[in-house]
C-alpha cells in the first residue's frame, strides 16, 4: 500500500467527519514512509468491521508471515524445520490460541517434541526482546537450535470510529511484517549476543498499548514519544549497557526500532550520533513503515547485508514504557 493511497482513504474516511483531520493530515507526509504491506486490500479496511473479524484477518495474515519468514530463515542458517528444538514467538496486534507456532507446525514440519515460547504484550520491543530471550534460551542448551520468530499485524487495528489524534498518527506509521533468525550457542554463526537488559520507566503505562472493545483494539499512542526517547532514552541504554559490561565508547553502531521519522532524529540525539547516522532505520521506514516488533530485525538484516561492524547495540522502546537494548559482537 501506498502512503498516498492511504492518505487519500483516510481523507475519505476522516475529514468529514474529524474536525482536527486537516492539522492532522501532514503526518502521513512527515512520517517518511513511502510504502507498507498490509495483509487485506485497501477497500477491507473501510468496511465496519468488528474484533472477530479483525482478529481473523491477523490469525490468516499473521500465518502465512510466519512460514514465510521462517522457512528464509531455517534456509539462511543451512538447517530445517525439523532441526529446530524451541520456537520463541513473538506478537502483541492480535490472539491465537493455539499460538501462531502450533498452527503451522503441520506446514513447516516442526517436530512434535519441539518446545513453545509464545510471547505477547511488548509491542514494538518485542524485536529486541524476544532476540534476547532466545539467546538466553539458546545459551540454556548448548547446541539446540531456537527459532525467533516476531509478527505483528498492525493493520487489523486500523480504526474508522476512533475520531482521535493518535488513531490518525498510527493509521499513517504502522504496517504489517515478520522476521525470523536462528539463534544457537556454542557455535559460530555471524555474531553472537554479549548481553542483553531493559528500562522500564514507572508511571508511563498510558505511553503506549491497547485498549480493548467490542470493535477491537485501539491504539494508545502518546504524541511526547519523541521528546520522551530524546531526554530518557540516552541514559537508558547508558544503563543497560553499564550493567552487561559493554563500553559505551566501544559501540561502533546502534541499531534502532524506526518508530517514525521524529523518533529517528530524538534517537540520533539522545544517543549522541550525527544527525543521518541512523540510515538503514530511514530506509527501513520509508519501505515498510512501523511494523512494531519485527522492524529492527528488518534493520538489523540491512546492517549484516552491508558489513556488521565489531559491536552493534539493538535499541528499541515498548509499551510499559520500556527500552529494550541487545550488544552484538561480529564473530571472528
Amino acid at each position: 500500500m501506498l502512503q498516498t493511497d492511504a492518505e487519500a482513504a483516510a481523507r475519505g474516511m476522516f475529514a468529514h467527519r474529524y474536525a482536527a483531520f486537516e492539522r492532522m493530515a501532514p503526518v502521513f507526509t512527515t512520517a517518511g514512509i513511502e510504502a507498507r504491506y498490509t495483509v487485506k486490500p485497501l477497500d477491507w479496511y473501510l468496511g465496519n468491521l468488528d474484533w472477530p473479524e479483525r482478529n481473523a484477518a491477523y490469525l490468516a495474515g499473521a500465518q502465512e508471515l510466519f512460514v514465510d519468514a521462517a522457512t528464509r530463515a531455517l534456509a539462511a542458517a543451512g538447517c530445517s524445520a525439523a532441526d529446530v528444538d524451541t520456537i520463541v514467538t513473538i506478537s502483541s496486534t492480535g490472539i491465537a490460541t493455539p499460538s501462531l507456532e502450533a498452527r503451522v507446525a503441520g506446514r513447516m514440519g516442526f517436530r512434535s517434541d519441539v518446545e513453545r515460547v509464545p510471547v505477547f504484550g511488548l509491542g514494538c520491543a518485542g524485536g529486541v526482546s524476544g532476540l534476547a530471550l532466545a539467546g538466553r534460551l539458546a545459551a540454556a542448551r548448548p547446541g539446540s537450535t531456537v527459532l525467533l520468530v516476531a509478527i505483528e499485524i498492525c493493520t487489523a487495528a486500523f480504526r474508522m470510529d476512533q475520531l482521535t489524534a493518535a488513531n490518525m498518527v498510527a493509521t499513517a506509521l504502522f504496517g504489517d511484517g515478520a522476521a525470523a533468525c536462528i539463534v544457537r550457542a556454542g557455535e559460530d554463526g555471524l555474531a553472537h549476543i554479549e548481553g542483553a537488559g531493559q528500562h522500564l520507566w514507572p508511571d508511563t503505562l498510558d505511553i503506549m498499548g491497547w485498549t480493548v472493545d467490542p470493535t477491537g483494539l485501539g491504539v494508545v499512542f502518546d504524541r511526547s514519544i519523541p521528546p520522551f526517547a530524546e531526554q530518557q532514552v540516552g541514559p537508558a541504554v547508558d544503563g543497560i549497557l553499564a550493567r552487561i559490561g559493554v563500553d559505551r565508547a566501544t559501540v561502533d553502531r546502534f541499531a534502532c526500532h524506526p518508530g517514525g521519522a521524529k523518533v529517528i532524529t530524538a534517537l540520533e540525539t539522545t544517543l549522541r550520533l550525527d544527525q543521518g547516522t541512523l540510515d538503514h532505520e530511514r530506509e527501513v521506514l520509508r519501505e515498510y513503515g512501523n511494523m512494531s516488533a519485527p522492524t529492527v530485525l528488518f534493520v538489523l538484516e540491512r546492517l549484516m547485508k552491508a558489513g556488521l561492524p565489531q559491536r552493534t547495540v539493538l535499541t528499541a522502546l515498548g509499551p510499559g514504557f520500556t527500552c529494550s537494548c541487545l550488544s552484538l559482537a561480529r564473530a571472528a
